[in-house]
């Protein structure tokens, strides 16, 4: 390249990077004019929000009043469930019976792959577990159910299962000294088919099915 040939490219050069450097100065001021003007972010965060909003209510007593009462709800709630809905005191006694039986979705294996069941079969859980127990639904706040149910409870020397379907089971318990539960929701009630309590629940010899005795009490 001739010595005038490079002068003229170092001048290109050199006017080039002026324009650049010219355009990054300048910059600031054109896009202002654009976009208009910035400002910081002024949002607070919303962490910060709560943990201050936290503060205030432990500072006036607030925080600590949500806890008791939180607390106390918990508390009610344990003692003293949601009566089961749909559940009436017996007015016409009835007896009925209830097939466990259940039809098997998919094939069940165990842990070496041996086939147990297979979709499609039908399986009584009482052909492999008994029931034990005789399960005796009741509401406490009729104290005519409460003797009818201790009066269960004796009658087959203890293998009762006592369920409220309205009450305290907590109390109870405390009371009877021995377990009494309580048909959270009313999943059994409705497993069953229980309309009316008192009801008995129970296994006779040598059958496949569970017998439901409806009963009314005086």
């Amino acid at each position: 390249m001739s010595p005038g040939a490079r002068s003229h490219c170092f001048d290109m050069l050199k006017k080039a990077l002026a324009m650049i450097l010219c355009g990054l100065i300048m910059y600031p001021a054109w896009a202002q004019e654009i976009l208009g003007p910035s400002y910081p972010i002024t949002e607070p965060d919303m962490l910060e929000a709560i943990q201050d909003k936290l503060k205030s209510m432990e500072k006036n007593g607030r925080l600590g009043q949500l806890q008791k009462e939180a607390i106390e709800r918990s508390k009610q709630s344990i003692e003293r469930p949601d009566p089961v809905k749909g559940i009436v005191k017996t007015r016409q006694p009835r007896t009925f019976y209830f097939d466990p039986s259940w039809r098997v979705p998919r094939d069940i294996t165990t842990p070496e792959g041996k086939v147990i069941a297979r979709a499609g079969d039908m399986v009584n859980p009482l052909d492999y577990v008994p029931l034990s127990n005789h399960l005796f639904f009741f509401d406490q706040s009729d104290p005519k159910q409460v003797k009818k149910a201790a009066e269960i409870i004796k009658r087959f020397n203890g293998a009762v299962k006592p369920i409220l379907v309205a009450g305290e089971p907590l109390a109870l318990t405390r009371q009877w000294k021995r377990q009494v539960y309580f048909d959270q929701s009313g999943h059994l009630v409705r497993r069953f088919g229980i309309k009316q309590v008192p009801a008995l629940v129970s296994q006779e010899v040598a059958q496949r099915r569970l017998r439901i005795d409806e009963m009314k009490v005086d």
